[in-house]
């Protein structure tokens, strides 16, 4: 009998402001899933598929302070337990509870639970860029300021386009450029089904900003992807939105927090509020 090829999980020591630079060079030596431990010491986790040998450690001395700490390979049957490794449920902003399907139950009083499920795509709340937007969100429909229609660029699991529906945002699309994408926002509706009574929080689709389903103008942008990325797509994002209209971005190390402002700005989004976690930070703009 032929043995099944193996997953390999590696876990790292990520410094925060590491961590962007190395998810690209991880996916790109064909990494499937990432995400960092939410809990001290806060481990940072890379799975690479079956028949993936995975890249050469060697490559990692070109990121400051990461090290490899454990490579280790494992048989599909531990997958799942593997995944769940290390991520548990996590608390967000006011009035979120995000947990994973294997912890699905009532969520504390005064919260509403938001079921994920760790390592379909990226947006399961695990990720601090993940939870300053959905704060930032909060306080938009605290204020009365969260309107329709909305637009979720780089959507993941559309888990930001689901917490916008929660707070009572309407004609929400979500869209990602990988194909995984597409099946993830799909079981993630379902997973949600019961904070949902019966209706679709949000469209969505596998595509580039340009697609035809993409048609503004939108109350509000979300942009919770790599800086670079936001800025390549700052000017068609300017022409899907009018003055006083929106733009959540986040994917942004607040090191480069001023490089931001002068990026937004130059395309006529003007900076409201800054929001920040470890060494990340989300902005609220404004389109001028």
């Amino acid at each position: 009998m032929t043995e099944a090829p193996a997953h390999l999980r590696w876990r790292l020591s990520v410094p925060p402001e590491g961590e962007e630079a190395l998810e690209g060079w991880l996916l790109e030596a064909g990494a499937s899933a990432m995400y960092r431990d939410a809990d001290p010491p806060h481990a940072y986790y890379a799975y690479f598929p079956p028949g993936l040998e995975g890249p050469d450690p060697r490559g990692l001395a070109a990121f400051p302070g990461v090290a490899l700490l454990e490579a280790e390979a494992f048989a599909d049957e531990d997958w799942l337990a593997k995944s769940r490794e290390g991520f548990g449920a996590i608390e967000v902003g006011k009035g979120f509870h995000i947990q994973p399907l294997w912890e699905a139950g009532p969520a504390p009083a005064g919260r509403t639970p938001i079921v994920v499920n760790p390592g379909l795509a990226f947006g399961t709340g695990g990720h601090e860029t993940t939870r300053l937007c959905m704060e930032l969100l909060e306080r938009l429909a605290e204020r009365g300021e969260l309107r329709g229609p909305v637009l979720d660029i780089g959507a993941g699991t559309g888990i930001l386009a689901l917490t916008a529906f929660l707070l009572g945002a309407r004609d929400i699309t979500a869209f990602d450029n990988d194909p995984d994408c597409g099946p993830a926002m799909t079981e993630f509706i379902a997973l949600n089904a019961g904070s949902l009574d019966g209706h679709t929080p949000f469209q969505h689709f596998v595509g580039l900003l340009d697609h035809p389903k993409v048609k503004g103008p939108y109350a509000l942008l979300l942009a919770n992807i790599l800086l670079e990325t936001i800025q390549e797509l700052l000017p068609a994002m300017a022409d899907l939105t009018e003055p006083g209209q929106r733009l959540i971005a986040s994917g942004i190390l607040g090191e480069r927090e001023d490089e931001a402002f002068v990026s937004l700005a130059a395309h006529g989004f003007k900076p409201l509020e800054v929001l920040r976690e470890g060494a990340w930070i989300a902005i609220l703009a404004e389109r001028a």
